[in-house]
């Protein structure tokens, strides 16, 4: 029977052919290893995992050996792993490369390590990410990407500033001391002695990624998605086609509520000029929300969010609800983007920032969690991509079976919804003016970590003025 290239079929080969997990590309090489009644094939036609590619070393420039392996990570997606080796010199680097395209946002990943078991968790970092380690007050800027763990980042970073100490010894005294302390305490933190530490990465292509854990609680791993700047569309070769201009000038007439607005903007994604529409929603015995939605006909990007307005008030506020019939699925609930999401009994938890703000049902709100998440974990095959061990798929399994049955009303189950910024409702089912039995609320004063996030330690309302005006002072005076 003809194969489709002898019968002059065209056989279309999708991403998913080239970019196979490791378990599949093994899984192609078992027929050669194992041969055939215990002979090993000697074909020259046998499918290679890795290509190798004759390049030259610009080390001595000679010819030395590129190979390539087109793979996708588990909870990731798909990258080029190349390494280059010389054998005329010794000459050798390897670099990890993003195979996919340039994301419509930045992403932020913050990762509190606590144990010596966090130096496990994977980290890609890709050319155009930013690393920092918070509490060493060392930056790492954009360059070759890697794949590698924790320990890996922190003992490469560690091994470069040891390399050059010397010269700096005797040219730069005081920076050799310096960087004398911060390798220290970096050697301090990778034998397990100093902790808890931060580790940063911030990549405006979003194509990096620290491994999560079902296991983190609050404030353990975090991401956050970003529009980027003109600078960083420019640093990544993306511009403004034909942006939109228009009238600079505002109007101070007060916002209608239920009226949509719609002004120009540009789309995240592909830089083309876009539309953005705006309501105001006055929500029943809480506050007036804004409602924003883009929509990019050119991409077909789209985002919602939702936006609180008014004073910051003193306390924080934590609401419980008890969700125990189908009925208080089909309850309003306002996320604001500052307000954390967590359920014991399913063990769910959701940082602050992670959702945005959202203004939907407690089951829409559990849906879009479970859909994020799974995209996330299993976004690279069924199974999750093959360095998922059996006992932790199964364990991802039993969490989404959890969230589908509070989805489908077959299990009791409490949101806790605890908000710094007391933007956030729950709605009720009695009258407003009685207390529903199922939510609880109470107010709490904010902790010093939420109040330097949200930027109320820097933010000064009072006696401003006097200070500009003796500032222009004293300038007027010199």
């Amino acid at each position: 029977m003809p194969t489709p290239e002898e019968s002059g079929d065209l056989v279309k080969l999708t991403p998913t052919d080239f970019f196979e997990s490791i378990g599949q590309k093994a899984g192609h090489l078992a027929p050669t290893t194992n041969g055939t009644n215990g002979a090993a094939h000697t074909d020259d036609d046998d499918e290679k995992v890795v290509e190798e590619i004759e390049s030259l070393c610009m080390n001595c420039h000679e010819n030395g050996t590129t190979r390539m392996l087109l793979t996708k990570i588990p909870y990731f997606r798909e990258v080029i792993l190349m390494s280059f080796s010389c054998d005329k010199c010794g000459f050798s680097n390897s670099e990890i490369q993003s195979a996919g395209t340039i994301q419509p946002k930045g992403s932020r990943y913050l990762l509190r390590l606590t144990d010596m078991t966090d130096f496990e968790r994977s980290v890609v970092k890709s050319d155009t990410a930013i690393v920092k380690f918070i509490e060493l007050d060392l930056e790492v800027p954009a360059g070759r990407g890697q794949l590698t763990n924790v320990e890996g980042l922190l003992t490469t970073i560690m091994d470069d500033l040891e390399l050059g100490q010397e010269a700096r010894k005797e040219q730069l005294p005081e920076v050799y001391t310096k960087v004398g302390e911060i390798i220290k305490k970096g050697r301090a933190m990778l034998a397990g002695e100093v902790f808890p530490f931060r580790l940063s990465v911030d990549d405006p292509a979003g194509n990096s990624w620290i491994t999560p854990n079902m296991r983190d609680g609050v404030g353990k791993w975090e991401k956050h998605e970003y529009v980027r700047t003109p600078e960083q569309n420019e640093a990544l070769g993306l511009a403004a086609t034909n942006p939109a201009t228009g009238d600079a000038s505002t109007d101070d007439d007060e916002i209608i509520p239920d009226q949509v607005y719609e002004f120009p903007a540009t789309c995240p994604g592909c830089m083309h000029p876009c539309t953005t529409k705006m309501k105001m929603v006055d929500i029943p015995h809480f506050k007036a929300v804004v409602l924003m939605s883009t929509v990019c006909a050119d991409c077909g990007y789209r985002s919602n969010d939702v936006k609180t307005g008014g004073a910051i008030p003193e306390l924080g506020k934590k609401i419980t609800l008890r969700v125990e019939t189908p009925e208080d699925l089909a309850r309003d609930i306002l996320k604001s983007e500052s307000c954390s999401l967590e359920s014991p009994e399913l063990n769910l938890q959701v940082n602050p920032g992670t959702l945005g703000g959202r203004f939907t049902t407690v089951e829409g709100l559990l849906t879009q969690v479970r859909n994020d998440l799974h995209n996330q974990i299993f976004e690279t095959g069924a199974e999750g991509g093959d360095s998922l061990q059996t006992d932790e798929r199964s364990q991802w399994a039993a969490f989404f079976d959890g969230i589908d049955a509070a989805i489908k009303g077959e299990k009791k189950f409490t949101v806790i919804l605890a908000d710094p910024l007391a933007s956030s409702y729950v709605q009720k089912t009695v009258d407003p003016d009685q207390d529903d039995p199922q939510i609880t609320t109470e107010d709490y004063e904010r902790t010093e970590q939420e109040e330097e996030d949200l930027g109320l330690k820097d933010m000064k309302v009072e006696g401003y003025e006097a200070g500009n005006t003796n500032g222009t002072a004293e300038t007027n005076g010199a």
